[in-house]
């Protein structure tokens, strides 16, 4: 319940205090997000963590000009590979032989399965799938940052295009997807700080099949 309740404190913070968030919090908030599950374990983004506050400037002048960019702590961005390529796929079925220890025959068979498929996609494709995976570890990390009693603003109000251009992410393979500011909320001008999180009744958004 103690999660729950740190969730119902959680809302999108709407102004930031630029409070610096201690280290180990913003350690616990990404390797959470590295904790996410993701579809055939290749964790097919990367996370830009930006402390910068001259990059912090840019980014929030393609980014609808909100003024949580400039006054969080830490902004992480989720960016995703721009395709799956052979040497990506591979890179990661060899990382998870070595950690374990050994090869397995099923294993070695479902690589095969990806090589086969995956690169032969339309990169959009692709890079729409590997967004989706870089999503999951998102919420994980909003999840992680209440846990934390950090706040966080989940932004998708940025121009993407600028954003990978400001942060050299296609020169990496990846494109961004998600930021998420970090740090702790300005009780006096958050006009969305003291109103009642709005949610549906469980019986709306649940289904229920016995």
């Amino acid at each position: 319940m103690e999660l729950i309740q740190k969730l119902k404190w959680r809302y999108a913070a709407k102004a930031m205090n630029g409070t610096r968030v201690p280290q180990h919090k913003i350690d616990a908030i990404i390797e959470a997000a590295s904790l996410a599950p993701t579809s055939s374990g290749l964790q097919p983004f990367e996370i830009i963590v930006v402390t910068n506050q001259e990059i912090k400037e840019r980014i929030r002048k393609i980014a609808w000009n909100q003024s949580v960019v400039t006054d969080s702590s830490h902004i992480l961005v989720f960016a995703a590979w721009d395709n799956y390529t052979p040497e990506r796929i591979n890179k990661m079925f060899d990382l998870t032989n070595t950690v374990r220890g050994f090869k397995n025959e099923g294993w070695e068979n479902y690589r095969q399965t990806l090589l086969h498929s995956y690169p032969q996609r339309d990169a959009e494709v692709n890079f729409n799938h590997a967004a989706r995976q870089a999503y999951i570890a998102f919420s994980q990390a909003i999840v992680a940052a209440a846990f934390e009693e950090v706040d966080s603003t989940p932004m998708e109000g940025f121009d993407p295009d600028a954003l990978d251009e400001i942060l050299n992410l296609r020169e990496k393979g990846l494109r961004s997807c998600v930021m998420l500011p970090l740090g702790y909320r300005d009780t006096e001008k958050d006009w969305l700080v003291n109103l009642t999180k709005v949610r549906k009744s469980k019986d709306e958004l649940v289904t229920l099949i016995e």
